[in-house]
């Protein structure tokens, strides 16, 4: 048969079937040529985004991680991070490179997370850390099967009279005293030691792995700095004290039972009462069983015993 002066023939069997060809925009859009090398059929598996509809996606996905991200929500904001790459990457047969891209906004994600866990342990007036982050580390020190060796120091300190400050200076100048004197108290630590905020004008040095005759040191030489500090650069005619209760838990080869955080901050809060009702700027620790005052306060005459609430 004859058609438009060509010969129709029927397929050569022996004839070997041609490749498929892409065609289009799709990813599985192929077409096969016929014996007369037209396009025969075309060949559709499943449509695959185009390349438009991906690159929108993928700027959608970075969107919303963004927002997700000044939010805190940062695994849910990966997430769309994860979701964006997986498409850059659906139609790659050899492994995925990450983009630049992607590793600079996981990074910067991490950052801020970091950023933003740091923040939330710490107090937003002094940048001490906060009670929050105090019962955490202290649970974690004092139940961990090896308590730091020489054990644990508790320095439970208060300023002295700061009621009076705030009323004659107002609640401005007693803000910066707070600042200054959590300043005065970190200046010094031992590795290992931090200072968070208990409350109010409390404060907590959180010593581990000293010895308690180390541990006294360390207290009465923070007190020292406070009181020898030149406040009236902060307000004329201004004096700042500290009054310290310290409490030592040894290490657990020392202890008959395991201790825990709010039994040594019992025992400080009663110290901390001793030093106060023993004439205040001083710290109190036991001896013992024996009440006792650090370095110039030792030789004050009446020392009052300390005041330990039960549970």
């Amino acid at each position: 048969m004859v058609v438009l002066g060509r010969e129709m023939t029927g397929p050569d069997p022996a004839a070997r079937e041609e490749p498929l060809t892409y065609r289009g925009d799709y990813a599985e859009d192929y077409t096969r040529p016929d014996d007369f090398g037209q396009p025969e059929r075309t060949e559709r598996l499943h449509p695959a985004p185009r390349h438009a509809d991906t690159a929108n996606l993928v700027q959608l996905h970075e969107s919303i991680a963004t927002l997700l991200a000044s939010r805190g929500q940062w695994r849910q904001a990966y997430q769309h991070l994860r979701s964006a790459l997986d498409l850059v990457c659906a139609d790659r047969t050899e492994p995925p490179q990450i983009p630049e891209q992607f590793r600079r906004e996981v990074d910067r994600l991490r950052r801020e997370h970091a950023e933003a866990r740091e923040q939330s342990m710490r107090d937003s007036l002094t940048a001490s850390y906060n009670r929050r982050y105090l019962d955490q580390r202290l649970v974690a020190l004092l139940t961990e099967q090896d308590v730091p060796s020489n054990g644990l120091a508790l320095a439970l300190v208060d300023l002295d009279w700061f009621k009076q400050v705030n009323d004659t200076f107002g609640h401005l100048i007693g803000d910066r005293v707070l600042q200054r004197v959590v300043e005065l108290l970190q200046d010094g630590l031992p590795d290992g030691a931090f200072c968070a905020r208990y409350g109010g004008e409390e404060f907590v040095l959180v010593l581990p792995g000293i010895d308690k005759d180390t541990a006294i040191a360390v207290a009465e030489a923070a007190r020292g700095r406070v009181e020898r500090h030149t406040w009236s650069q902060v307000a004329p005619e201004l004096h700042v004290t500290v009054s310290i209760g310290l409490a030592h838990e040894p290490p657990v080869e020392a202890r008959h039972q395991r201790a825990h955080p709010e039994q040594q901050l019992r025992e400080a809060d009663g110290l901390l009462y001793t030093a106060k009702q023993s004439g205040r700027n001083a710290v109190a620790y036991l001896d013992g069983s024996r009440p006792m005052l650090a370095g110039a306060a030792a030789a004050r005459r009446a020392i009052v015993p300390p005041h330990i609430t039960t549970p």
